[in-house]
């Protein structure tokens, strides 16, 4: 679809609140719907809500319409995206499916895996996990051992896993594998692994917030078919890396800030002084320079949308907003704890809120946000070689 401007977009803007009001259910506003973990499936107005978002493909906005997208042009997109926050409405088709793999399969995917694995990405029928680090190889990515063997028709991959988010439930699982022994990153593929068969086991993992988000996964002569390698053979780095810039464009948005809004808290907790002021006075400062750094991510975030100009494609300076945005998302955890005081630190029992035991577990699990996706350090390297073309110390010792 074209990309439309001026009158055209007001035009769409109006019939997209239409549509929204309409569709949307009343009682799903600003809720926590679509940021609560775990293997549930939507009932009610929650599969409501999903179902005709699938109907209508914006979930997948700018996706093409012969795989069930919505086919808007990037600007058209966006406002699908400003008014479902408008009205307090969450994307029911969120997950790795949306957000990773879809967008890499879209560009390096065959005809036929196209047509096979993007329509049920965009009606949300199923899930999908990341099969990337391993106990060896975290930071060290291009170091995996997890090997792929051909078996004729088909190929066979035996090894293991870490930190596969969501794994206990996935369908699918888009993986890197060694295809050549004699090589390092010349000898990595990428291929699809149907989660549901003999020879994938999931250990759950849990973590010091309680909940068991990611796994270990193992493969014992799983099966993949010879049409479900993305890309050529010992040709999956580069598709990798690309799935990588998604990945870190989603971390480096608004969810990663998401949650309860902290000047509502202070003046609740804290309380006001007779000006009609937070009462504490250094609180204010830092509450203020949070607001501050979080307006101007969001700002950058919408400048960098408008510069792209229809350019889907993330670049390296998701790294410079994965970043940001996971360091403004722990600053906010750690002004909610200290708000609450000791109300902040409660794990169970009703002299606790909900509100109040969520805000210790965010806290806790926030703390993943910086490694998780490449570590800060990471990013950080990505920025100084790829942005500001700095020169590479470690290869002069």
């Amino acid at each position: 679809m074209a990309d439309f401007g001026g009158s055209d977009l007001d035009a769409f803007r109006a019939e997209a609140r239409q549509w929204l009001e309409a569709n949307f259910p009343k009682s799903l506003a600003f809720s926590e719907a679509a940021l609560i973990p775990g293997g549930e499936k939507p009932t009610g107005d929650a599969l409501l809500w999903k179902q005709r978002m699938a109907e209508k493909g914006w979930g997948t906005p700018t996706w093409p319409t012969e795989y069930g997208g919505g086919g808007l042009s990037g600007p058209q997109g966006r406002i699908v995206q400003q008014e479902m926050e408008r009205l307090g409405a969450y994307n029911p088709m969120a997950g790795m499916g949306i957000s990773m793999f879809g967008p890499t399969l879209l560009e390096y995917g065959t005809e036929d895996q196209k047509a096979r694995h993007i329509p049920p990405i965009v009606k949300g029928e199923l899930r999908w996990c990341q099969g990337y680090s391993e106990p060896g190889a975290g930071s060290d990515l291009a170091s995996l051992q997890t090997k792929l063997e051909d078996r004729g028709d088909h190929w066979v991959v035996n090894g293991q896993k870490i930190w596969t988010s969501g794994a206990q439930w996935a369908d699918w699982c888009f993986c890197l594998v060694r295809t050549d022994t004699t090589k390092k990153h010349e000898g990595i593929s990428f291929v699809l692994i149907n989660m549901r068969q003999p020879g994938v086991e999931t250990r759950p993992i849990k973590l010091i917030a309680g909940n068991s988000p990611f796994c270990e996964t193992f493969f014992t002569d799983a099966r993949v078919e010879k049409n479900d390698m993305v890309g050529p053979l010992n040709g999956g780095w580069t598709i990798g890396k690309r799935l990588l810039q998604h990945e870190r464009s989603g971390q480096g948005g608004a969810r990663m800030m998401m949650g309860p809004n902290v000047v509502d808290l202070a003046k609740r907790y804290v309380g006001l002084d007779a000006s009609g002021r937070l009462a504490d006075q250094d609180l204010r400062t830092r509450i203020a320079k949070h607001q501050i750094d979080a307006k101007a991510h969001t700002l950058t975030l919408k400048r960098a949308a408008d510069e792209a100009k229809g350019n889907q494609n993330p670049s390296a300076t998701t790294s410079v907003m994965k970043n940001s945005g996971t360091w403004i998302g722990q600053e906010k955890a750690e002004l909610l704890l200290e708000i609450m005081g000791s109300q902040g630190l409660g794990w169970e029992g009703d002299e606790y809120t909900k509100e109040e035991r969520d805000a210790v577990r965010s806290w806790l699990s926030g703390k993943a946000t910086t490694i998780f996706g490449g570590s800060q350090e990471i990013q950080s390297n990505i920025v100084s070689k790829r942005i500001l073309g700095l020169p590479d110390t470690t290869q002069n010792g």
